[in-house]
């Protein structure tokens, strides 16, 4: 399993891009950054996006996508994975013809660019070839973190946005992860306001990995937002916690 980061930031500056994961070239987790970071041709080989949650910095690559595809005359569709209310604020304040053309009927309701499917937390569905199953996690909004197991085994675990939780450690941490992305939003003397918000501090993600059965065997921190990411890297390095580091923008992690 080959990812590439097109993004991995809690907010967007010049050289810091909102979350996306692409996986093998074809799919994708959480769409933040899209044809930022993609040519025209890495473009259309998206196949399948799964959202954790609804907020812009996660979504905003979709309708762009959707509106490439369809200039380019490409005639493919992308299949957009989330759990119910993800897709539901998808469709009603997204791609509502009004803040942009709802691509789930363009061209036409039979052959459009965009199809939703919905995944319920605790499910596992197929996707590609890829075992795709869905955690609750705790965000501001209705959110859920991913797991994503190829054809060898190798499990891939992706929090999405979270504050302190419990489901997904307890559940998906039952056995081997090989690489985990985790959020960590905000640096230690910001706490308050990531528990408010439904983010992580180093500290709080000591606590987190406190909770883990079988702890991954690397932890690679998203979101970082890049006013603080220096303060919460020390911070990461002071947990003195062996495999754990921040993400960069265009790395590529095999799995």
């Amino acid at each position: 399993m080959k990812v590439k980061v097109l993004g991995f930031s809690g907010a967007e500056f010049p050289g810091f891009h909102p979350p996306g994961f692409l996986i093998n070239g074809s799919l994708l987790l959480d769409a933040g950054t899209i044809g930022a970071s993609l040519s025209e041709n890495a473009q259309w080989k998206i196949r399948h996006i799964i959202i954790t949650h609804a907020h812009l910095d996660h979504i905003k690559g979709i309708p762009f996508l959707a509106d490439n595809i369809i200039i380019k005359n490409k005639g493919h569709n992308v299949t957009v994975i989330g759990i119910a209310p993800v897709l539901k604020t998808l469709k009603d304040n997204l791609l509502n013809n009004k803040v942009w053309p709802d691509f789930t009927v363009i061209p036409s309701p039979s052959n459009a660019v965009l199809k939703f499917v919905e995944i319920k937390t605790g499910e596992t569905i197929r996707v590609s070839g890829y075992k795709v199953t869905a955690y609750r996690v705790n965000h501001a909004v209705p959110a859920s973190g991913y797991v994503v197991e190829d054809k060898k085994g190798r499990r891939l675990l992706y929090t999405g946005d979270t504050g302190p939780t419990n489901t997904i450690w307890r559940e998906a941490c039952k056995t081997r992860i090989h690489r985990a992305i985790i959020e960590v939003s905000f640096p230690d003397k910001m706490e308050a306001m990531a528990i408010e918000t439904g983010h992580l501090t180093p500290k709080l993600l000591r606590k987190e990995i406190e909770k883990m059965k079988i702890i991954p065997d690397e932890i690679l921190i998203t979101h970082p937002k890049p006013q603080h990411i220096r303060t919460i890297r020390n911070e990461i390095r002071r947990l003195r916690m062996p495999n754990i580091r921040l993400l960069r923008d265009s790395e590529v992690i095999n799995i």
